[in-house]
């Protein structure tokens, strides 16, 4: 499941100073995470026009000027330490968690208006994935975004949506068809939120850099927790063979005051050499000084205790056919979280993942994934049996999504 606790000073320094260096702040993809890919090398070029009479099909998944699109996601997981519950029985994994067992991730379906100037885009799903990213508002359990958008025809490419909207931050998203892997990686679920409800922007500054500014009420919640606000920061920066982006969001996140501020640093190199291969480095360091009160009192509080945690992961995509791909990806993690904590696990231990992937395409619409991940850590953390606690997870993963829509 998603854990919301989160280093070491050393390495996010160097990774805030190569941000700042290269003047990058989200993927243009992760201002919209539940709706884009990865990184994807252009499109080919596009075919002759055809005759100025013939007037292009409609799309069969449009309805005047409403896109509609849907999902259905589902695996089989095999966890080789047995453990002695299926359900959550993959540690570390976020959406396919059940071991031993076959689950539905999500039944998602979206319906979308690009603004010209006013749009608006809706997200409604079930599932286990939709149970857990909804699991503290009950009144918006089906609900992954709901947001209105505007973008005046002469502002220069400014836009302002309101309303629900997935994180900015993170190389991957929800839907995993539009990731590379199966899983989620360990920055997904531990260093990063779901979703966000306020106020996000965005405004094209030069050809090749792309800024924003969000106010919001905070981390995975409709109903704030205190009566401050997040602000989140983001920009890309855009060549023809390489995307660098970063996300930076700050704001007090302790509940019942607005003392002790949440600091997430999300930065992403993606890399397009050629049409058949792609790769990414993702780094991230979030951070939450806690809060206490003071004696009995529920009013009064106090700073005290820093929950942290940082890490890294690299990973990279061969497209071997026009149907089959390879993926692979490894990540690292720090987690200097206390039992109860904010943040990450609630246990000081350094983890890690590898996680290899097969894509087929099977006709279009239609995805299917095995994947072979293992976990590791530095001390024992992983169940296996009934009573037995270990240090490392083997899971393969067999899953198939299909999803349609007007831009499949």
């Amino acid at each position: 499941m998603k854990f919301v606790h989160r280093s070491q000073p050393s390495l996010p320094k160097l990774a805030f100073g190569l941000v700042i260096g290269c003047s990058a702040l989200t993927l243009s993809t992760q201002f919209a995470r539940a709706q884009d890919a990865p990184a994807t090398p252009p499109a080919a070029a596009a075919a002759p026009p055809a005759a100025a009479s013939a007037a292009p099909a409609p799309s069969v998944w449009s309805v005047g000027p409403i896109d509609f699109s849907g999902l259905v996601d589902g695996y089989y997981s095999f966890n080789a330490n047995h453990p002695a519950t299926s359900s959550n029985g993959n540690q570390l994994h976020n959406f396919d968690y059940d071991a031993n067992a076959f689950s539905l991730n999500m039944a998602k379906l979206t319906a979308s208006h690009d603004p010209d100037p006013v749009g608006f885009r809706v997200d409604l799903g079930f599932g286990k994935a939709f149970n857990q990213i909804l699991a503290s508002e009950p009144n918006f359990k089906y609900l992954e975004q709901a947001f209105v958008s505007f973008k005046p025809a002469k502002a220069k490419g400014f836009e302002a949506d309101f309303g629900e909207f997935v994180t900015s931050a993170g190389a991957e998203v929800i839907e995993t068809k539009d990731n590379w892997n199966y899983s989620r990686s360990l920055l997904f679920s531990l260093a990063i939120p779901y979703y966000h409800v306020g106020l996000r922007t965005s405004m094209p500054i030069t050809k090749t850099f792309t800024g924003g500014v969000q106010v919001v009420n905070g981390w995975n919640n409709f109903t704030d927790n205190n009566s401050g606000k997040t602000l989140g920061f983001t920009g890309v920066y855009t060549k023809p063979k390489f995307v660098w982006s970063g996300t930076y969001y700050t704001g007090p996140e302790n509940t019942g005051t607005n003392k002790g501020f949440r600091n997430l640093l999300d930065t992403v190199l993606s890399l397009t050499p050629n049409s058949k291969f792609s790769a990414y480095i993702n780094y991230d360091y979030v951070q939450n000084r806690n809060a206490y009160p003071v004696g009995e009192s529920s009013t009064t509080y106090r700073t005290g205790s820093l929950d942290h945690l940082q890490g890294v992961a690299f990973a990279a995509r061969m497209q071997a056919t026009n149907t089959v791909a390879f993926a692979g990806r490894f990540e690292y993690l720090a987690d200097g979280s206390a039992q109860g904590g904010s943040v990450g696990t609630g246990n000081h231990m350094k983890i890690n993942e590898f996680t290899l992937t097969g894509e087929w395409k099977i006709p279009e619409g239609l995805l299917a994934r095995v994947e072979y991940r293992r976990d590791g850590a530095d001390t024992p953390y992983f169940n296996k049996g009934t009573q037995k606690t270990v240090k490392g997870q083997s899971v393969v993963d067999v899953g198939v999504v299909a999803f349609f829509g007007p831009k499949r």
